[in-house]
């Protein structure tokens, strides 16, 4: 295999205590991922200073919480997530959810995460 063909399938996965995400694509203006979101789980709630966010929902359920307010979306709905705005992402069904996580900005660490509320206790605060 030469190294242009192993390129095409590398991906980075991140496991989680709500499950694990892959980087499908990391570029200085967009960062794509796959987010897996096991039954009965969901990630803290957040916000970020640096990046929008699109939430695409590919497989199951999600119940999401943007600035307060809780949404429902089904497969093939989305939802804007747009910087400084408060969001968690949920999973109250007993099926895996998956969605796609494109973000948008400046920056796109992890380190731009303020976590304002968690269930494993890796708060900011």
């Amino acid at each position: 295999m030469t190294d242009e063909y192993q390129k095409e399938y590398m991906v980075s996965i991140g496991k989680r205590p709500w499950g694990k995400y892959y980087v499908l694509a990391n570029e200085d203006d967009h960062k794509v991922k796959r987010i897996e979101v096991n039954p009965g789980q969901r990630l803290s709630l957040q916000r970020h200073k640096k990046r929008d966010e699109h939430w695409f929902i590919h497989n199951g359920q999600a119940t999401v919480t943007l600035n307060g307010k809780e949404y429902t979306l089904k497969e093939k709905e989305y939802i804007d997530i747009p910087r400084g705005s408060t969001h968690r992402m949920a999973n109250n069904t007993d099926k895996e959810l998956i969605f796609i996580e494109i973000q948008t900005g400046e920056y796109f660490g992890e380190d731009d995460i303020e976590r304002l509320e968690d269930d494993y206790a890796r708060t900011n605060l």
